[in-house]
């Protein structure tokens, strides 16, 4: 991975004019699991429903990212006890006007019943380093001047190469009927369906006219940040410094590391337990990252077996 493409992603692609890379540091400690953002991803971007389905092993309905789902608000159940840290309450107490605080206990009450809540907003990672973008063959994947990855729909032939090659699971092709008059350019054998990979864009369109993206301008605590991605990365790390402070021993970042397997993400998350809880690849990796060696692999089989056939087909004549 080269040293240019980790510094500067979006002119590694060709942007010689760009503004600062920008991102989502999202804080699952402060998540609620309102689905707020889910909603305000949906409505913006107009992304069809996903069946509605409730899960029978969580309070979750949309169960994983997908097509037609590019936010997802996980709820993790743990029968772990909150272990008296200070949630700050105090602090948010001092937010609120007087008038709104009567009646309301002045401290929570003192139960550790053994059991925890995690909620964390997950959503595509924009890695630096993203295997979906080396093996897309008609250039639908392409990196932004922002420094995100987006899909051009009318591009995408939904060949599905991408799919397998990201490390989370994020993108994936929409088996729904595409729209009228917006069928792209589907392969025959999808007909009968969309066939296209969709996935989060960062809200791209609203980037351009400065906007932030709809997620986290709905997220009512914040708990999804948008910013420029090196001041996220220093306000993410004050953050974990916050909460080992007030006991939250388990508070870590992720997708924050430069050095990391995918180069950083452009979104990335500070979690309250490892990544494996909430599903997520503890030490993700750019999956193309051996292409080159495997394709040499490839040809020197290729060439040693001609080769062979040769001098076989010389001892028979």
């Amino acid at each position: 991975m080269s040293e240019p493409l980790l510094a500067d992603p979006a002119r590694a692609a060709g942007w010689d004019a760009h503004g600062e890379r920008v991102g989502f540091f999202t804080d699952t400690s402060i998540c609620i699991g309102c689905k707020a953002c889910e909603v305000a991803c949906k409505e913006w971007n107009e992304v069809p429903e996903d069946g509605l389905v409730f899960l029978d092993s969580s309070y979750d309905n949309t169960g994983t990212l997908g097509a037609s789902t590019w936010r997802h608000v996980a709820f993790i159940e743990q029968t772990i006890p909150l272990g008296g840290q200070d949630a700050g309450l105090a602090e948010a107490r001092d937010l609120v006007a007087e008038e709104d605080l009567a009646g309301l206990p002045s401290a929570p009450p003192d139960v550790h019943d053994g059991f925890r809540w995690l909620m964390s907003s997950d959503v595509c990672k924009h890695c630096t380093h993203a295997a979906c973008l080396d093996v897309c063959p008609t250039g639908a994947l392409f990196r932004t001047e922002f420094g995100s990855v987006v899909v051009q729909p009318d591009v995408c032939n939904g060949c599905g190469y991408c799919v397998p090659t990201c490390p989370f699971g994020v993108i994936d092709r929409r088996h729904l009927p595409a729209p009228p008059g917006d069928e792209g350019l589907t392969l025959p054998l999808f007909e009968p369906e969309d066939g296209r990979v969709w996935k989060c864009t960062l809200c791209y369109d609203r980037l351009h006219v400065g906007l932030e993206p709809a997620c986290a301008q709905a997220c009512p605590t914040k708990s999804i940040q948008f910013g420029p991605l090196e001041q996220l990365r220093e306000r993410a790390r004050e953050r974990v410094d916050t909460l080992h402070t007030r006991g939250v021993k388990e508070a870590r970042l992720y997708g924050a590391d430069e050095d990391d397997g995918v180069g950083g993400f452009g979104a990335f998350f500070l979690l309250l337990d490892e990544p494996e809880v909430y599903r997520l690849p503890p030490d993700p990796v750019v999956t193309t990252r051996d292409l080159g060696a495997m394709w040499k692999a490839a040809a020197a089989a290729g060439a040693a077996l001609v080769g062979l056939v040769a001098v076989c087909a010389g001892r028979r004549g």
